[in-house]
């Protein structure tokens, strides 16, 4: 006889032990990359540093992390949930051995056409960008299709948190659009400027997915309220978190 886990089992499948297990690798490859740039120093900014290998390992590991959590608290097929979630720990690593390569050889990640290993490891970026896109989309539709399991407050929270993620995949897809026009045609160093004014609101944007879900985990847990004033709580959260969104936007675009 089968038996079916409830959404949000705290038991892990064996697709989310192994994005926990990448998730972590992950993230230790950006610790790793910050020990190297403290005793090899160079600049922070600018598109060769060794900042691109620390904060995507960084961010790609807990971002993995976080949705390999949130899904187990949307109603899915066993299957899709193996495929995306496969596909996507593979495109995490994918992305961050790109850059981490690339940050090793001492030349530009993104947007970098100058020779015809460099464009293969530019245009792979570009194509795992957007299966992150396709593969985030899916569980984003997944979470509005039918209301997530999980404590007072979660669904909200789970369905803020994808739409707001969306902002931040339209905003590095528009990036990447924009920088690979300006190098076809010519303009490199236009390229890798042209990317600044959208950097807050992509960077902040990608995270409302983990922060949102784990505001309404922590109260679940930490807390005696009742459901009713969780809700409003994570309501309050999903107003606030839209406001820093749109503070990273104006910035963006100000600075």
């Amino acid at each position: 006889m089968t038996t079916t886990r409830a959404p949000g089992s705290r038991t892990l499948r064996p697709v989310e032990r192994d994005c926990l297990v990448t998730g972590l690798l992950l993230i230790a490859s950006g610790l790793l990359h910050l020990a190297v740039f403290a005793v090899d120093g160079g600049p922070w900014t600018g598109p060769v540093s060794w900042r691109k290998p620390v904060t995507f390992g960084l961010s790609f590991g807990v971002t993995l992390l976080a949705v390999a959590w949130v899904a187990s608290y949307l109603r899915i097929g066993g299957r899709t949930r193996t495929v995306v979630l496969g596909l996507f720990a593979a495109d995490c690593v994918l992305e961050v051995g790109g850059i981490t390569l690339q940050a090793w050889r001492h030349v530009p990640s993104h947007l970098n056409m100058e020779s015809a290993f460099d464009s293969v490891v530019s245009m792979s970026l570009a194509v795992g960008g957007g299966l992150l896109v396709v593969l985030l989309t899916v569980l984003a539709v997944a979470a509005f299709r039918h209301r997530p399991a999980g404590p007072a407050g979660m669904a909200l929270a789970l369905r803020a948190g994808f739409a707001i993620l969306l902002v931040g995949l339209a905003s590095g897809a528009a990036m990447i659009a924009r920088g690979v026009i300006l190098t076809r045609t010519g303009h490199q160093l236009d390229a890798y400027a042209s990317t600044a004014p959208l950097k807050p609101l992509h960077g902040v944007s990608l995270h409302a997915v983990l922060v949102l879900p784990a505001l309404a985990w922590l109260m679940a847990e930490g807390t005696a309220w009742s459901a009713e004033v969780r809700e409003r709580v994570v309501a309050a959260g999903v107003w606030a978190y839209g406001a820093a969104v749109l503070g990273a936007a104006a910035w963006g675009l100000l600075a």
